[in-house]
């Protein structure tokens, strides 16, 4: 699970343990609420992350609400005098939530396939038992959905990755993977917008821009959004 990164999280004040059907509420600090959906990352989990925040983002006492991967940060104008009543009525909307899908854009993202930007594939395809064509193969062929943005400027976290390719994360992390770089991490898939350590599992490249800080919007994707990688080439 992730949280946009950028709000300084404290140790939580009030914590609701989630049981097989209800969330975990934490108070995190004195001045916001991070509510961790129950289950698996999945669409239906996620979708209904979305409408609880589209539920809460209008409250008085709301300044703004972070949707992460099935969880939700939500961020208040000050202190609540009663913490336990706004918790409980966290709950109660999340009882009340329904799935809604967001209507995004489809992005089509084209990628070169191995290649010296594509040094732990062969790490995955020994993790699966695949041969590196079809690791590449079902990794394109994916339909992708944006459920969130974070850790990074312009991040798409990316639903939809086929099981049989899932990869955990690098308990080393590469030191200097570069910008483009698409990536497993997990149960999920993107490219990378900053050169830098990363522990996701590079597979190839992509040279779109992810994040312009002088476009409007700045990122590419926004959750909702459909994402579809064509190869451009392979290199195998």
């Amino acid at each position: 699970m992730s949280v946009m990164q950028g709000n300084v999280l404290s140790t939580p004040a009030i914590v609701a343990t989630a049981t097989a059907d209800e969330p975990k509420i934490s108070m995190i600090g004195t001045g916001a609420y991070l509510i961790e959906a129950p289950g698996a990352f999945d669409l239906p989990t996620q979708r209904r992350i979305w409408a609880l925040a589209h539920a809460v983002e209008d409250w008085p006492e709301v300044r703004e609400v972070v949707p992460g991967v099935t969880n939700l940060l939500v961020i208040l104008k000050q202190t609540p005098e009663e913490p336990e009543q706004l918790h409980l009525r966290l709950g109660h909307e999340w009882d009340c939530a329904r799935s809604i899908d967001l209507s995004g854009k489809t992005v089509e993202i084209p990628v070169t396939y191995g290649g010296d930007n594509a040094t732990d594939l062969a790490a995955i395809c020994d993790y699966s038992g695949l041969s590196d064509r079809e690791v590449v193969r079902l990794h394109w062929q994916g339909d992708y959905t944006v459920v969130a943005l974070g850790s990074a400027p312009g991040f798409g976290y990316l639903h939809g990755l086929d099981p049989r390719i899932y990869m955990p994360r690098k308990t080393v992390p590469s030191l200097r993977m570069l910008k483009g770089t698409v990536t497993i991490g997990g149960m999920q898939t993107g490219v990378s917008v900053l050169t830098g350590p990363n522990g996701w599992n590079s597979i190839g490249f992509a040279e779109m821009q992810m994040f312009e800080p002088t476009k409007t919007p700045p990122a590419l994707l926004a959750p909702g959004d459909r994402v579809r990688f064509r190869p451009e080439r392979i290199e195998l």
